[in-house]
């Protein structure tokens, strides 16, 4: 049997056990770097983190504690129940919560000692009348919208709440923030134009930190870094930003097992809906992954197709998907490959033959999707970062 392939320590490798079907490596070391790479780049503006979605996808309970040691002192989750989780990983962090107040969550919010980002007027209100009922200001953060038409204060309300001494007079706002529509692409006039929208909102509001950019806006340049910037993908070593490399490097690498090699001959077909079929004798090696566990659907290849949606790499050797990804199996065409594959070998999904956003690319998605897709059947190792 070929000795399986995979660049992590041999210590590591020796804690793999023998019925592991997939592999993924997390470098805490290397996000902690890629922290400290941004909060240099941003400075003196401050540098958080957003570890929503379990850390994109990768264990919070393991990023939380290596960003923290690594000097962050402020990180944005999505919802309470992050933020509890989140709270008990950095005691001494300030975490905020994107979500804001769920109608009903007032309390339950007060008792996690987290920070709501209120998005609307109901909010402020419900949170300024939990402040009078306590006699204590609860802090906050206020999300106004700039231009996304998602979450946040419209201008109307920004006018509004101005005007309202009594509501503000209850909050401790500690942070005025929005988020950027099209910060991946710094061509676009909407990025100007939310920065305009931004500052001509913010002396309405209470004189605080201000935070317009997360991993992309960052990239735009000192104008729009403020008081604090809130990168979350770049982190994970993300490269969505279309004007230039993030200082940033990958932190993911996902290595599949084989678990047969079979030989199939012209006119026989391969996977679901027999969609593919060789034009010569071929050596098809099936994977043990599939989209339960973020190798999407999208990446299959039907017959008719010129060109293949989703490859692996094998000893740095792309090779193709071909038929259709199933729920737990993914079959690739091996053929060309030197030396040949076996039954228990480890083949690269995401790695340095196969970035993140290739795999995005690949399935007609984002890195982000891929990110936080990866399924919880695959063994992970952590190394670096005090793991």
């Amino acid at each position: 049997m070929i000795e399986p392939r995979l660049s992590i320590a041999t210590e590591a490798a020796q804690a793999i056990p023998a019925s592991a079907t997939g592999i993924l490596r997390v470098d805490l070391g290397r996000i902690a770097e890629n922290w400290k790479a941004l909060a240099a780049l941003v400075a003196p503006a401050h540098c958080a983190a957003v570890v929503k979605a379990d850390a994109y996808g990768l264990g919070a309970s393991r990023v939380i504690p290596a960003l923290a040691a690594a000097g962050c002192r402020t990180f944005f989750v999505a919802t309470l129940a992050e933020a509890v989780a989140a709270r008990a990983l950095a005691p001494a962090a300030a975490i905020l919560v994107l979500d804001g107040l769920v109608s009903g969550s007032a309390p339950d919010m007060l008792e996690s000692g987290a920070i709501p980002v209120l998005s609307s007027l109901p909010e402020v209100e419900a949170w300024a009348a939990l402040s009078e009922r306590r006699g204590r200001r609860n802090p906050c953060a206020l999300h106004v919208d700039t231009g996304l038409n998602r979450l946040g204060l419209s201008a109307r309300d920004v006018h509004a709440l101005a005007g309202d001494m009594h509501a503000l007079g209850s909050l401790d706002v500690r942070l005025v923030m929005s988020h950027l529509a099209c910060a991946d692409d710094p061509a676009s006039p909407k990025n100007a134009q939310q920065r305009e929208v931004f500052d001509r909102l913010l002396p309405m509001l209470p004189s605080v930190p201000a935070s317009l950019a997360a991993s992309d806006g960052l990239m735009l340049g000192a104008a729009f870094h403020y008081d604090l910037v809130r990168p979350g993908y770049a982190l994970y070593g993300g490269q969505a930003f279309g004007g230039g490399r993030t200082p940033v490097e990958a932190v993911v690498e996902l290595h599949v097992k084989v678990l047969q090699v079979r030989d199939v001959a012209p006119g026989q077909t391969v996977g679901y809906a027999a969609s593919w079929s060789p034009t010569r004798a071929s050596r098809i090696a099936v994977i043990a992954a599939g989209y339960a566990d973020g190798l999407f659907r999208h990446l299959s290849r039907g017959s008719d197709a010129t060109e293949p949606s989703g490859a692996v790499a094998i000893r740095g050797k792309i090779a193709p998907i071909v038929g259709r990804v199933s729920m737990d199996l993914v079959t690739v065409d091996v053929t060309d490959i030197d030396g040949g594959v076996e039954p228990g070998e480890l083949v690269e999904v995401i790695g340095p033959s196969l970035p993140i956003e290739a795999l995005g690319a690949a399935a007609e998605t984002i890195g982000y999707e891929v990110l936080t897709s990866l399924g919880r059947r695959f063994h992970r190792v952590y190394v670096g970062g005090g793991s």
